[in-house]
């Protein structure tokens, strides 16, 4: 599939839960845009390899991190400000699925866990990242809520509780930050068969699928393209919005 062209030279970029599948992805295309990136993941060998992959190494920086840990958010987000001179984009893309469970069965610990990583990881990352982007008086910020924030998957109670979070949160950021020339936006994409897939049943997975008129799972490239512009600057006015990309699933 052809690519469009997206100019991000002179940008830089922090993306989250970036050692794989959508994170990497995005991280692949924004650099192959112009822009540095800094992978933000858990993993440091899962970073150090994902680096490996990508063009361009100079403009790649990578920090073990974990986005449940707010004040290890806030120094890695000062250590990319200094690195570069600065912080203009924010991919915040980590997350878990957590098992498939009724609610009522639903191990206690495993539903704080998705909503801690998922929700308030979000919340950490915007909130380490926006003082730097409003002392520039710029940003682009793209969290990746879900289909499931819309729409709330049976089995599913804690992630899609979770990413419904991450969509109001977006809205309210979004509004906060609006004259300040700082976008912040999200999309809900329908499943990409990612090792998120490791966490979820079989039945759990047909389940998804049946629901995409597409006929199809997502591809990661199709999400990295939509942050693409979503993170330009052409992306001057549209802020606090939710952006489809579910393959025809969603209905509002």
């Amino acid at each position: 599939m052809q690519k469009n062209e997206i100019n991000l030279t002179g940008r830089h970029a922090i993306v989250t839960g970036a050692a794989q599948g959508i994170g990497f992805a995005v991280a692949s295309r924004l650099l192959a845009s112009g822009a540095t990136i800094a992978l933000w993941d858990r993993d440091a060998e899962e970073l150090a390899a994902a680096k490996n992959r990508l063009a361009y190494p100079a403009s790649v920086s990578t920090h073990a991190v974990d986005v449940t840990v707010a004040a290890a958010i806030v120094e890695a987000a000062a250590a990319v400000n200094e690195l570069r001179g600065g912080i203009d984009i924010l991919v915040a893309n980590a997350g878990i699925a957590g098992p498939n469970h009724k609610l009522w069965e639903y191990p206690h610990e495993e539903w704080l866990k998705v909503v801690e990583i998922n929700l308030i990881g979000v919340y950490n990352c915007c909130r380490a990242v926006v003082p730097h982007m409003v002392e520039k008086k710029y940003g682009r910020i793209v969290n990746v809520a879900s289909i499931a924030g819309k729409e709330g998957n049976p089995n599913a109670s804690a992630y899609s509780a979770s990413k419904a979070g991450v969509i109001a949160l977006t809205k309210s950021l979004g509004k906060e930050t609006a004259n300040l020339n700082i976008a912040v936006n999200c999309i809900t994409p329908a499943a990409a068969r990612t090792r998120i897939f490791d966490q979820m049943s079989q039945e759990h997975i047909d389940y998804m699928l049946a629901k995409i008129p597409r006929g199809r799972f997502l591809e990661v490239d199709e999400v990295s393209s939509m942050v693409a512009w979503l993170v330009s600057e052409e992306n001057s006015f549209t802020t606090g919005a939710v952006f489809d990309i579910s393959g025809g699933r969603a209905t509002y």
